[in-house]
């Protein structure tokens, strides 16, 4: 008796052992897939650490939001204050997507900072190089 419930509890542990490995190997190609897809090297792999961060990708944020990747911060700005309130439990909105709504713009806000530094970052090395004393 003793020896099958030792049989049971290895077998259920070597289940559970290939299920978790499996599981990983599965996660860590979707984390590479996802990297290649927003661009590959470096921008792909910050582009993927800013998805897991904020739990939902740049195209998902933009799609809550509906805007596109050339709008104006300002449209980004006044679609997400619309939907904000809109979304407002006061007025019978959802507090769920009243979330969802604020975690977007923080997804694309992040992005947009991540650019505007990668922008200024590039305007500062072309200035050097043109400076000769540099």
């Amino acid at each position: 008796m003793a020896k099958n419930l030792i049989q049971i509890v290895i077998q259920g542990a070597m289940v559970v052992g290939r299920s978790f490995a499996q599981a990983l190997k599965q996660e860590l190609r979707y984390s590479q897939e996802a990297a290649k897809r927003a661009g590959g090297g470096e921008k792909g792999q910050q582009s993927a650490q800013n998805d897991l961060y904020h739990g939902m990708s740049l195209q998902e944020a933009r799609n809550i939001l509906n805007v596109k990747e050339g709008d104006s911060y300002e449209e980004l700005q006044k679609k997400y204050e619309h939907l904000f309130k809109v979304n407002d439990k006061k007025q019978g909105g959802s507090f769920y997507l009243q979330s969802k709504v604020f975690r977007a713009k923080e997804r694309i806000d992040m992005d947009f900072l991540h650019q505007q530094h990668e922008t200024d970052s590039s305007s500062n090395k072309s200035s050097k190089s043109d400076d000769p004393n540099s």
